[in-house]
């Protein structure tokens, strides 16, 4: 599973180092939207350009989007993560909405980097490009 994230976002910077410490299994693996990576990725799969205020979840051969992406990423964790799934059951208009109320406001509330980040040696096998 690869997740595709915005690499200058604080918000998406913390949130994948917090999915790096729960991921033990080593299940994920991670690009920036800005890399060439994720480029190719949405040509290759006439998927819609990249948008940096949604993370991108490539599971298996299929894409998912926004709250989506994060709620099917939560289950891949194990419990107590996987408990969000839950809320798959609300219409995704709604959880949408809610998403893109925080992507729209996370620079302001987060702040962001000059640059997306570098991993550590230990790290890098899990980052693509």
């Amino acid at each position: 599973m690869v997740i595709l994230f915005d690499g200058v976002c604080n918000l998406c910077n913390g949130f994948v180092q917090y999915i790096i410490r729960l991921d033990r299994k080593k299940l994920f693996k991670f690009a920036s939207l800005q890399s060439n990576y994720a480029c190719v990725l949405v040509k290759e799969n006439t998927l819609p350009p990249t948008n940096l205020s949604t993370v991108i979840l490539r599971q298996g051969g299929r894409f998912y989007f926004k709250s989506t992406a994060v709620l099917r990423l939560a289950r891949e964790l194990g419990f107590p993560y996987s408990l969000l799934y839950a809320f798959i059951l609300i219409p995704r208009p709604l959880r949408d909405f809610i998403y893109r109320w925080v992507a729209t406001n996370r620079y302001k509330w987060f702040g962001q980097r000059n640059e997306c980040m570098l991993p550590t040696p230990e790290l890098k096998s899990r980052f693509l490009d």
